[in-house]
Parts: structure tokens; C-alpha cells; sequence
């Protein structure tokens, strides 16, 4: 009775795992910007966020914090009401949403978040600003250009290589641990007799 009892929390654990890579990489492919991006003091910096076609009529925003679920919206879709120095726009048609940010200050790098918002879990991808002390008038990041997809897709390829690789080894370890306990249980109720 007992060894079921571990069987099914080994199973619970090896689910959850699976869910958790799944959805990973699953929200990569959904939307992406680039990781980091780097603009001078006092210049702007443009960032091109791409989304998949599904998500066209969802609201979009970009947030500021190291930790999503506790980052501050900067701007938000559909009303492009921009703050003093952030601007918003939505170009349903391309699939793209940018964000852009003058004036920059060095308080202003940090990591951001493009997002999409949904019901459930909102959809998201980091980018880091760095601002530098180089003196530029505007950087711009753009989504990738033709043969940058290629790039994108063999990353998001070996991240869920990886991932999966990482789910059989977890597995494994699960199932040699409860090959282990039923050999142990078999071997102390032998004894006991």
C-alpha cells in the first residue's frame, strides 16, 4: 500500500515537470524580443516585440521589475496613452508591438518585459536594457531580420532539447528510486517472515 502511495507522488512530480517544460517552450515561440538591448544616456532605444497573429486583439504592455509577476507596466495597448518618456504602438498587421523609451537615464536599465495579456497567465519574454555613458542620439533593436529566425529557432530548438533531456533524466531518477523502495519493501517483509 504504501510503495502506491510513492508511485503516485512520483507520478505527480514527473507530470509537473512535464507541464513546466511544455509551457516554456511554448510561450517562446508565441513571443519574442530580443534579450538585451543597449542605448546611450540621454539617447532612446526602440524595442520590437513579435507576437503570433493569434494575439492580435489582446492588449500588449511593457513592465519594468527583475521579477515578472512583481513588474510595474510602463505602457499599455490599445489607448497608446504614453508616460513622459515611453511610447507604445501596436502594428497588428506585422505582428509587432514596440516600445519605445527617450531621454534615458542610468536608473532606466533594468530588466523589462514585453507582454501580452490573456486570460489565465499572461504571455512574456525578458529584455534587459543596459544604458551606457557613450553619447548617442538612438539605438534601435529590431525584430529579427531573415536570416536572424533561422538563429532564433535553432536556440528555442536547443533550449527544448535540453529540456526534454532534463525531464528523462528526472524520470529515470524517479524510477529507479521506486524500483529501489519496492526491492527494499520486498526484501523487509522476506526478513520478517
Amino acid at each position: 500500500m504504501r510503495t502506491t502511495g510513492i508511485f503516485i507522488g512520483f507520478f505527480d512530480a514527473t507530470v509537473l515537470c512535464l507541464i513546466w517544460l511544455t509551457k516554456y517552450t511554448v510561450d517562446s515561440i508565441q513571443l519574442s524580443a530580443p534579450e538585451a538591448v543597449t542605448a546611450a544616456y540621454g539617447g532612446s532605444v526602440t524595442v520590437a516585440c513579435q507576437y503570433d497573429q493569434q494575439y492580435r486583439e489582446n492588449t500588449k504592455y511593457w513592465c519594468k521589475g527583475a521579477v515578472y509577476e512583481f513588474c510595474v507596466i510602463v505602457v499599455k495597448t490599445p489607448k497608446n496613452r504614453p508616460n513622459n518618456r515611453s511610447l507604445i504602438s501596436d502594428d497588428k498587421e506585422a505582428g509587432v508591438f514596440t516600445v519605445t523609451m527617450t531621454s534615458l537615464r542610468y536608473s532606466d536599465a533594468n530588466v523589462y518585459w514585453c507582454v501580452i495579456s490573456q486570460s489565465g497567465r499572461n504571455i512574456n519574454t525578458r529584455v534587459r536594457l543596459y544604458v551606457t555613458h557613450t553619447v548617442a542620439t538612438s539605438t534601435t533593436a529590431t525584430t529579427p531580420t531573415s536570416a536572424s529566425p533561422t538563429l532564433e529557432h535553432d536556440v528555442i530548438s536547443w533550449w527544448a532539447t535540453l529540456r526534454w533531456i532534463l525531464f528523462i533524466l528526472i524520470l529515470c531518477c524517479l524510477v529507479s528510486t521506486h524500483i529501489a523502495l519496492c526491492k527494499e519493501n520486498t526484501s523487509a517483509a522476506t526478513i520478517s517472515l
